[in-house]
């Protein structure tokens, strides 16, 4: 197969991670006969800084004829100001709404090696196999209209909460489309109970389900998902969400893994095209000290193998040359091990 895989390395860690990932992907086409040749961009801060804004009209035209596109991690203290016009993040707002990317996809899956690198107990995490699938593109961080004012001498801000049918049916659709090859169960997760956002979502919810007889529903509160996160993991399967419920519940999922640095994720959109990158920061007090944990976005290039460029075989040997090199011992610093960046890619390199 050719494929030609945008690389947006971004700022921080994003480089050095990145370089592992592509390494990990170049032995995969080596090893299977696969041509993938890749695009470097800019995006975030390093953006701004070389054109002024996040996203350049440049990068997002590149990621458009792109099979695929790579993320590494946007900001740093350098533009942390939220009072700036333009800010890192930015870049990536744009570019989940310029490339039609209205899904997340977040795995979380407990490696058996890693159990006790949890906060939690044992039995809280081993067997938890979920995925998150939070929309993207609406909700809170899209809404219209947004402001600041100043109204009788007190400062104000409005941000809008909006969805409309069709952004709620088509989030919900995949998410129902991928528990079929799972185990079968979803969970839409709203504060129906409050908003009227959510009681919308929940209608249209119990429309699509009934276009999958043999995938099981139940809704729940976001606040006592936030719990049952904690309590019993394990009882999730696919839980489907919108954009700020779902941002906050995967971070708090992430410690059913050890660490943020071993989780992906995947962007995606009505085609094949995705935007694939590890769910942590650009984590700047660490960069370019070749410490960052490098896992996340490896197991993030190997959802872009598997969902947009179809290679699932080669994207399973990925992931288990990851749980083989972490059963091995091999660990990052944040994982209280002492191997750093290039050999914690190696270590996995090494298991492919």
């Amino acid at each position: 197969m050719k494929a030609t895989i945008v690389l947006l390395a971004g700022d921080g860690i994003g480089p050095e991670i990145v370089s592992e990932a592509r390494s990990v992907l170049d032995l995969v086409a080596a090893r299977h006969g696969h041509a993938f040749g890749y695009d470097a961009r800019l995006i975030g801060g390093a953006a701004i800084d070389a054109t002024g804004v996040p996203l350049p009209d440049e990068t997002l035209a590149a990621c458009k004829a792109a099979d695929a596109v790579l993320l590494g991690a946007v900001g740093g203290p350098k533009w942390d100001d939220p009072a700036a016009k333009v800010r890192p993040e930015q870049g990536l707002l744009a570019i989940r709404k310029g490339l039609g990317l209205f899904a997340n996809l977040r795995p979380v899956k407990a490696m058996p090696a890693l159990l006790d690198a949890s906060p939690l107990r044992r039995e809280r995490v081993e067997g938890v196999d979920l995925l998150v699938v939070r929309e993207l593109t609406g909700g809170l961080y899209f809404g219209e209209p947004r402001s600041r004012s100043v109204v009788d001498g007190k400062r104000r801000a409005v941000d809008t909460l909006v969805y409309d049918e069709v952004e709620i049916a088509r989030v919900v659709r995949l998410a129902f489309e991928l528990a079929r090859g799972r185990r079968k169960h979803v969970t839409s997760v709203d504060k129906a109970n409050v908003l009227e956002s959510s009681r919308l979502w929940r209608t249209v919810t119990a429309e699509v389900a009934q276009e999958f007889a043999n995938v099981a529903l139940e809704n729940q509160l976001v606040d006592s998902c936030a719990m049952r996160l904690i309590t019993a993991a394990q009882s999730f399967d696919v839980v489907v969400t919108e954009n700020m419920f779902g941002d906050i519940l995967t971070d708090e999922a992430s410690v059913l893994a050890g660490s943020l640095g071993v989780l992906p994720s995947a962007s995606l959109g009505a085609g094949k095209l995705g935007l694939y990158e590890p769910i942590h920061g650009s984590a700047p007090d660490i960069a370019g000290k070749g410490v960052a944990n490098p896992v996340g976005t490896i197991l993030s290039a190997a959802m872009l193998l598997r969902h947009s460029l179809g290679l699932e075989p080669e994207a399973a040997a990925i992931e288990r040359a990851v749980e083989a090199a972490i059963e091995g011992g091999a660990r990052t610093r944040d994982l209280g091990g002492a191997l750093s960046t290039s050999e914690m890619g190696a270590a996995i390199r090494a298991r492919l």
